[in-house]
């Protein structure tokens, strides 16, 4: 008897453990969610902050890891990168917490949004509060790029790989996916054939 009431102690406090994690993870993507202007991109530094630096759920590495295939993925950005670190900390649990936490806030602020904008859209101080958040996504989708640039080592010698991607996206029209692939046909060429003769 004392040892069946020991091992269901335990299997509780394994539950309990559990579920705070996914309320927590939960939490964690909905506060981001909240607060996020600009798209899924403006998301990354604070996602990184939660996710890698203070709670270390996962790596640096693994972080941008994540990053480039929820990049390569179809579909939107937000709800990848969430799903994937999600399913990386707690597989399907945790990634259902991640992604409902990270689209819950837009979702409740878009419905509101559609049930009174018709009370606002010519309003004077919500269009200069629109005008004011702008420069500000541009500043939040930018830090993480000089960011990442740094984390993934570029430098004077490589950093011609993403200036010739971007320029072929903005000035060739290029798809981005051919981009990716291209990258990742090069990086397989390098890592198998090239590197280990240097």
């Amino acid at each position: 008897m004392h040892a069946n009431g020991l091992k269901k102690r335990q299997t509780i406090k394994i539950d309990n453990t559990k579920t705070r994690m996914y309320i927590n993870l939960f939490k964690t993507f909905f506060k981001i969610g909240i607060v996020t202007f600009g798209g899924g991109y403006a998301m990354i530094p604070m996602i990184e902050e939660d996710v890698v630096r203070r709670n270390k759920w996962v790596s640096k590495d693994e972080f941008i890891d994540l990053l480039a295939i929820a990049q390569t993925c179809p579909g939107v950005f937000a709800i990848n990168i969430s799903t994937f670190i999600g399913y990386k900390i707690k597989k399907t649990p945790g990634a259902i917490c991640t992604a409902l936490g990270a689209t819950l806030p837009s979702f409740i602020i878009i419905l509101l949004i559609a049930m009174f904008f018709h009370q606002f859209q010519n309003n004077s101080v919500v269009a200069a509060m629109f005008a004011g958040i702008r420069p500000a996504v541009v500043a939040l989708i930018a830090a993480p790029t000089f960011t990442l640039a740094k984390d993934t080592h570029i430098n004077l010698a490589n950093c011609w790989i993403p200036i010739a991607g971007a320029l072929a996206i903005w000035l060739l029209g290029v798809n981005p996916i051919w981009v990716i692939v291209a990258a990742a046909f090069g990086g397989y060429i390098y890592g198998k054939y090239i590197k280990p003769t240097e």
